[in-house]
């Protein structure tokens, strides 16, 4: 990028983000808001007993002489898999395990995700998806140029999740986003062009423009029935108990690591072969955006991190270039191009045609949900 980018004094966020705003002590606006909305009712996860033994005993009462009394889905990534190894080992659940299978599974999530659901003795129940579709899915998003290319999965797996709390009338869904490790979310600049993850008119769009044909398999959802219809109609409850515990994301680690023989990754999403290339090469690559910024910004302000330590690890890519080679030509392979046509999606000008969406419901249900004090996160 041309012009320098500011960087802020207290985390690593920096001016890549359009919206980020420096105070006069050169610290961003994200880092403020943690401190003034964030923090305080959070307080690392200490003195929530209570808030959680209630919510506890709320899910196993009404999930009474039900084989299953929430819903869990399982991606093999640390935050889901520590949340699995609580609601089953410490809080004596019995969630319906799922996990969607997108055809991007590097082997190491799937050894990781038996290894948990055989040691706790859980069903694990696999929905995969048609390859096919993904495929074809995938390449459509390439060709919009923009940088929102994990929609096609993102979608599936929220879709999934509504269809599951429906078909089992399960009340309790179970979410793995924690406050410890995800606070400072992406900013939204980054998906410039893109429209909103669970909005089916802007995906349908998408494939109208540049796929040309129609899915037949592929299950979709709607903000409307993941944000409003199925939570204040249908009384489900999405819950984020992660925040009602302390923890660091380095006891998470050595707990399943310990208990499960888990296999730590790289970088947080990199249990997924398309997510891997994307955030690990083709985004810094491509828009010089590095997902790193808002994962260690995140441990950086809850205190896990130096930020001295945060921007050593920002001085080195995050692969190398073997690395990046070799994930070039699965990801050619595995959509059944040729790597000549991937890299003319790399090298399309960054100029976005406009889309179809509902992004204005989403906008109102976040700042809806922020007033209320259901969003826990920080976004920009």
């Amino acid at each position: 990028m041309s012009k320098e980018l500011e960087i802020c004094n207290n985390c690593v966020m920096d001016t890549s983000d359009k919206a980020l705003i420096l105070d006069e002590h050169g610290v961003c606006s994200r880092c403020n808001e943690y401190n003034e909305r964030i923090l305080k009712w959070w307080n690392h996860g200490v003195g929530h007993e209570k808030e959680l033994d209630k919510i506890l005993n709320e899910i196993k009462k009404i999930g009474q002489g039900k084989k299953y009394d929430c819903i869990l889905g399982l991606s093999g990534g640390l935050d889901s898999s520590y949340l699995l190894h609580l609601a089953v080992s410490e809080w004596g659940l019995r969630p319906f395990v799922f996990h969607v299978d997108a055809g991007w599974n590097l082997p190491v999530a799937e050894s990781n995700i038996r290894k948990i659901c055989n040691k706790l003795n859980v069903d694990l129940h696999i929905e995969r998806l048609d390859f096919e579709e993904m495929r074809q899915m995938q390449i459509a998003f390439f060709k919009t140029g923009h940088a929102g290319l994990d929609a096609p999965q993102d979608h599936a797996f929220i879709a999934q999740v509504d269809k599951f709390s429906e078909k089992l009338g399960i009340k309790y869904i179970l979410n793995g986003y924690n406050i410890c490790t995800e606070i400072i979310a992406n900013p939204a600049s980054w998906n410039e062009g893109a429209g909103p993850t669970a909005d089916k008119t802007y995906i349908k769009d998408v494939l109208k423009k540049h796929g040309g044909f129609k899915t037949r398999n592929y299950i979709y959802t709607t903000g409307f029935k993941h944000k409003f219809w199925l939570p204040y109609v249908k009384g489900v409850k999405t819950l984020q108990l992660l925040n009602y515990i302390p923890f660091t994301k380095q006891k998470m680690i050595d707990t399943l690591v310990k208990e499960y023989g888990y296999e730590p990754y790289k970088q947080k999403h990199f249990e997924d072969l398309l997510t891997k290339f994307l955030e690990g090469w083709w985004l810094p690559k491509r828009f010089g955006y590095d997902i790193r910024k808002a994962q260690l910004s995140s441990l950086v302000v809850t205190g896990q991190l130096k930020r001295e330590e945060a921007l050593e690890i920002l001085k080195n890519p995050p692969l190398s270039e073997e690395e990046s080679k070799e994930l070039f030509i699965q990801v050619a392979e595995k959509l059944k191009i040729s790597e000549q046509e991937l890299m003319s999606y790399y090298n399309l000008p960054k100029k976005y045609l406009n889309y179809k969406n509902n992004e204005w419901a989403f906008k109102l249900g976040i700042k809806l949900y922020t007033i209320l004090g259901l969003d826990k996160r920080i976004r920009q």
